[in-house]
């Protein structure tokens, strides 16, 4: 009777310990994904006026292929940040403008994509467009890539003016011929917004807000931009003439990761 209670056990905890292995994958499969906190919103819901052509889900980006955590063509924002923009767009309307989005809420796995690209020094497919003249090696001493970055916390956003009516942008083909971002507008990669000296990231001293090379209407459109976000609440990056931050920010210290999807937002249709 005892060896029968002692073949039970033995087999009862055969039984269990399978159960763990084979268990141990599902559970790791039914993990959810992160979600964003209520206070982010999906800024088309604020203000569908304003334009959107987010790069970052594309291959039309300094890396050559869509980045990690970008699975909707979608910007997300906290609230405070998107209202903000919804008033700065109603300014810019009357004068015959609209804002275009280039990235907004960025996870932080996006920026961990960023930096392994910079660190792989044999790809360098989108070099001629986004940084012809800046060795691949330098990209962090000269702070182009970091290791965080404020679109993390969701009140930071890249964006232009466009000139109304809008006209479309032609898709963007891989393997494309690659103009420096800093060539005049008309031989530059196509985009429908306003000409303000360089295209987006690019990863130069020319996209200085302020560089003193940059006049003319070029430097008009960045003062225009410049001046209707800080109205509304924006503070610009000075190294990026496109790159603003709402301020105060809803979540000055914490660094999301949820992906760019519908799905992640609270309340969500």
């Amino acid at each position: 009777m005892t060896r029968w209670s002692a073949a039970l056990r033995t087999l009862a905890a055969a039984v269990a310990a399978l159960s763990l292995v084979s268990g141990a994958p599902e559970r790791a499969r039914a993990t959810p994904e992160p979600t964003a906190p209520e206070g982010f919103v999906a800024l088309r819901d604020v203000d569908p006026t304003i334009l959107q052509e987010m790069r970052y889900v594309t291959r039309h980006n300094f890396v050559g292929r869509p980045v990690d955590g970008y699975r909707q063509p979608l910007c997300i924002l906290t609230a405070p940040a998107a209202k903000a923009l919804h008033r700065a767009q109603r300014t810019l309307l009357r004068r015959g403008y609209s804002l275009k989005v280039y990235d907004c809420y960025r996870p932080q796995r996006a920026v961990d994509h960023f930096v392994r690209w910079a660190k792989d020094l044999t790809d360098q497919r989108m070099k001629a467009e986004f940084y012809p003249r800046v060795d691949k090696s330098r990209l962090f001493e000269d702070g182009y890539i970091a290791e965080k970055s404020g679109h993390s916390r969701g009140s930071t956003l890249d964006l232009t003016l466009v000139k109304l009516p809008a006209k479309p942008t032609r898709p963007y083909r891989p393997g494309q011929p690659l103009v420096p971002c800093y060539a005049p507008q008309g031989e530059r990669f196509p985009d429908n917004a306003v000409d303000t000296g360089t295209g987006f990231d690019c990863f130069d001293t020319l996209s200085h807000t302020l560089d003193p090379r940059v006049v003319g209407r070029q430097r008009a459109h960045r003062l225009l931009l410049k001046d209707t976000l800080e109205r509304a609440g924006f503070h610009n990056l000075p190294e990026e003439w496109w790159h603003y931050t709402y301020r105060p920010e809803p979540f000055p210290d914490t660094y999301f990761d949820f992906p760019v999807t519908r799905a992640a937002l609270p309340h969500h249709p």
